[in-house]
């Protein structure tokens, strides 16, 4: 939790974003993926400050639990001073103790995005996924978090001017944007309309910015025309020389068949590789996410 003090911005986290959302393709299955078309909507997280805390924060969290279909976890939770916005201690339940730092006492909106990372820590631990080390892990969670239609809480909770700043999530403003803008793509939805923040808007246009490009890189036929023109010239060099790989290039390619090439290159969707023959236009579909890729190789 970012409380006044300096706000990371870009995409340091890229890599292991998108690591995530593959992760969440193959634990979860596209069927899975699909019972989320619907976010978590403000109406149903709400915190009025005359509401009583306690009361209202289980509130929050049973709405949370029924969100991402936890029927029999139950959320006990409980303020204490600490230094992350929250805590979650996972064990074999039915019973989940989440504390939240004593500030959401007096920043009762932002408790619901507290909320929505700590029961997303308990669902993973249920459904048994997990990435190793503590950074890629929360990164991980974020990255569900918002997939799964509760991150753009989140990403609201970031706000930042010339006197203070918060942010909640081991992301950056513009990865939540990017991977709510990735969820918006899927799903066809249209999160901004939520914001409370200007901030939190502003990072959303530039995480749905850099999802979009996902989906014009070769050989996507959306592609422009300074990127097919690279394509061309790396699938040139590589016909002469089939063992040579295009340096910084989200593609890549192989031999196949003798005097014949194959070409990988990342799903825009979910990020699995996708290994199709060099033969002109070819209609592509990801066993993983089912998105059907118009391709010109």
């Amino acid at each position: 939790m970012a409380n006044g003090g300096p706000v990371e911005h870009g995409y340091p986290h890229l890599d292991t974003v998108r690591a995530a959302v593959t992760a969440l393709y193959r634990r979860l299955s596209y069927d899975t993926i699909r019972q989320f078309t619907s976010s978590v909507v403000p109406a149903d997280v709400a915190f009025c400050d005359t509401d009583d805390l306690h009361l209202g924060v289980q509130r929050v969290a049973r709405e949370l639990v029924r969100h991402f279909r936890l029927p029999e976890a139950r959320m006990i939770v409980a303020f204490r001073r600490m230094e992350h916005a929250a805590n979650v201690e996972l064990t074999a339940g039915p019973e989940y103790f989440v504390e939240l730092n004593d500030r959401f006492r007096t920043h009762r909106r932002d408790i619901g995005a507290a909320l929505a990372h700590e029961v997303m820590h308990v669902y993973l631990h249920r459904v048994g996924l997990s990435f190793p080390g503590t950074r890629d892990n929360e990164i991980l969670t974020d990255t569900a978090t918002t997939y799964l239609g509760a991150g753009w809480l989140l990403l609201d909770a970031y706000r930042e001017d010339a006197a203070s700043s918060q942010k909640l999530g081991y992301l950056t403003p513009e990865e939540f944007g990017y991977v709510l803008a990735k969820r918006s793509l899927v799903f066809d939805e249209d999160p901004s309309v939520w914001f409370t923040s200007a901030q939190a808007y502003t990072a959303y246009g530039r995480g749905l910015e850099r999802a979009r490009h996902d989906g014009r890189q070769p050989p996507l036929t959306a592609a422009g025309w300074a990127g097919r023109r690279r394509y061309a010239r790396d699938r040139r060099q590589a016909r002469d020389r089939p063992s040579a790989t295009a340096p910084d290039s989200p593609y890549s390619f192989a031999p196949d068949a003798p005097g014949a090439l194959r070409v990988t290159f990342p799903c825009p969707t979910c990020h699995q590789r996708i290994r199709v023959p060099v033969r002109g236009r070819v209609r592509a579909r990801c066993a993983l996410c089912r998105t059907v890729l118009e391709c010109d190789t």
